[in-house]
């Protein structure tokens, strides 16, 4: 992801000695490129966020079943 945002970044660089009109659409492309770099990192932290509560929910699943297992030994 990283080296997308940076050619983008590099190719706008490249085309600011063109018209106007190539440096406005190198600025348009620059400006998505972040924008897709940041909706990528926050849908990362939600897709984090939600395994570290499915791992505290079978964590305490897990230990539920280890204090059940313990209190009614195998026969």
């Amino acid at each position: 992801m990283r080296i997308a945002l940076f050619a983008a970044a590099a190719a706008a660089l490249a085309l600011t000695a063109c018209s106007p009109k190539t440096e406005e659409n190198a600025a348009a492309t620059a400006d998505a490129a972040g924008e897709t770099v940041a909706s990528a990192a926050n849908d990362t932290a939600a897709n984090v966020d939600a395994a570290a509560d499915n791992t505290a929910v079978a964590t305490n699943q897990a230990a539920e079943n280890v204090d059940a297992a313990i209190k009614t030994p195998a026969e």
